[in-house]
């Protein structure tokens, strides 16, 4: 188990990719952003350690964010290979049309 400070421990550290989507085009920036999603998913999961891979998608917000969730020391791990494939699922991220505000962020995660 792993503490941020006093009583605040935490067994899990998670990689999120987010974006917002487009309701142009009948959703077209979100069918494309889960098509690059599948494209590398299968690689994502191979990860050494990592328990799950989770999407989110929130038609009021246009969220997409995709979340992998590891161990703290499988997660340093990932972190030391650039988070790989993340700058390849960025870029088809950004080459997509009606996608923006592409964004990363690390959080810790535990069951209460």
């Amino acid at each position: 188990m792993f503490s941020i400070a006093e009583g605040v421990s935490f067994d899990t550290i998670a990689r999120e990719w987010r974006c917002k989507w487009s309701l142009e085009g009948d959703k077209a920036s979100l069918v494309a952003a889960q098509k690059a999603l599948e494209s590398i998913v299968a690689d994502v999961k191979k990860v050494p350690g990592v328990k799950r891979v989770d999407r989110i998608v929130c038609g009021g917000c246009l969220d997409f964010k995709i979340v992998t969730l590891l161990a703290p020391e499988d997660f340093e791990k990932w972190q030391a290979s650039n988070f790989e494939p993340e700058a390849e699922f960025l870029e088809k991220l950004k080459a997509i049309d009606g996608i923006s505000m592409i964004e990363t962020q690390n959080y810790t995660i535990m069951s209460i």
